[in-house]
């Protein structure tokens, strides 16, 4: 029975999965906790299921050890954890980059139409007691044109469900991507900066994309046009993008993501953008609609458990890669070694010595890491499996 531990209200859907499978002993956090507070939390678990709040930095993936097996990001992001850490640790990392893919899409063309009517301005002018009921600046999405930097899930989505209503795509990615519907690529960043009437972010974080829409880049926007960000906050120069949206240059935005975000309810977000009538700020909810929270909490658990009972590591973004395959033997033993010369001879040699028939196996390595699913005809004893821990190439050995 797997030790399991939840953070950041997981969706019910997970603990229902674990359950059809016999896997009860589910501890639940319905907050990310305090670095000290996780570190306890985390001790003996065997699977631990986190969203982007929780950090499993190599403190944390220290703390689990060496009971720690997996961890189940339910979301998209993996970067709230060290993933060179936790695959030298031979912990597989998995995530959910399908699931809430439709709802980040809807925001983002509900937002695209809110900010080309002026809705935010003309909302708080109502609440304020004017009542502006004037076309100017106004305008249909219909025959305009959306330009989407990075066409990957979310992107080439967004780009579908604008095509329905009646907008022009076109997209800059790094990698060439199959065009769905009419999209048409644009190698040209610049291009496609002065052509888009809405601007749409879905790039991942990190040192290549921070800051690419910053002052230079919004200068090449075209005069009037829409800015929205439901990616990563660091891609965004906050500051430059205040100083473009009160000059008029930039006709509004819409931003779910932040360089630095709340950790609480009841904590402000501080940001030089509050208080812009054409602005839209939202909490971080581009995936945070009903369905993809009980979607993500299948897929995620779905991986998880499939892992614990027979080893598999598709979708593990940070391993590896095996898919399912019917165990063929009485036992199967998953190794994970260091990616060296000879470990399969000698790993295959011990369970030989042994008198373990292996009836089939199969190995994979994705940098120094190399592991290997091995099915056999007999019992793998506890002095087996300590053997094979015991070699100096192996990084953990289990039995399932």
């Amino acid at each position: 029975m797997a030790k399991i531990v939840f953070f950041e209200n997981i969706h019910p859907s997970a603990r229902a999965v674990f359950a059809r499978a016999g896997l009860t002993d589910i501890t639940t956090y319905n907050s990310a906790l305090s670095p000290e507070a996780l570190i306890e939390a985390v001790r003996g678990a065997e699977v631990l299921g986190i969203r982007s709040r929780t950090q499993m930095d190599r403190a944390a993936l220290a703390a689990a050890a060496p009971s720690l097996r997996t961890v189940g990001c339910f979301c998209i992001g993996t970067n709230q954890v060290d993933l060179k850490g936790a695959a030298e640790q031979g912990v597989p990392v998995f995530n959910a980059p399908f699931s809430n893919t439709r709802s980040v899409a809807e925001l983002v063309i509900a937002e695209a139409i809110l900010l080309l009517r002026r809705v935010p301005e003309k909302s708080d002018r109502v609440h304020h007691g004017h009542w502006d009921k004037t076309a100017t600046g106004a305008y249909e999405a219909r025959g305009k044109t959306l330009g989407i930097i990075g066409y990957g899930n979310i992107g080439s989505q967004v780009g579908t469900l604008a095509e329905s209503i009646g907008m022009r795509v076109i997209f800059h990615d790094l990698e060439a991507k199959l065009p769905l519907g009419n999209a048409r690529a644009q190698p040209d960043l610049s291009v496609l900066l002065g052509e888009a009437d809405v601007l749409t972010l879905h790039v991942p974080g990190g040192r290549g994309t921070e800051n690419i829409i910053n002052a230079d880049t919004l200068k090449q926007m075209k005069p009037g046009s829409i800015l929205i960000n439901a990616s990563r906050g660091g891609v965004v120069d906050i500051d430059a993008l205040r100083d473009a949206l009160v000059s008029k240059h930039i006709a509004g935005a819409a931003l779910d993501v932040f360089p630095v975000e709340p950790k609480s309810v009841d904590e402000p977000l501080a940001s030089p953008l509050i208080g812009l009538p054409n602005v839209i700020l939202t909490p971080h909810i581009g995936g945070s609609t009903m369905e993809s929270q009980e979607n993500i909490g299948i897929e995620v658990a779905e991986k998880l458990v499939r892992f614990i009972q027979t080893g598999t590591t598709k979708g593990a973004v940070n391993f590896p890669e095996l898919s399912y395959e019917d165990a063929e033997g009485a036992a199967r033993l998953l190794h994970v070694h260091r990616n060296e010369p000879g470990v399969l001879a000698s790993l295959n040699n011990l369970l030989a010595e042994r008198k373990l028939n292996i009836v089939s196996q199969r190995l994979h390595t994705k940098g120094g890491i190399g592991y290997v699913i091995t099915d056999v005809d007999g019992n793998i004893d506890a002095g087996a499996l300590e053997a094979v821990r015991k070699q100096s190439s192996t990084i953990r050995a289990d039995v399932v």
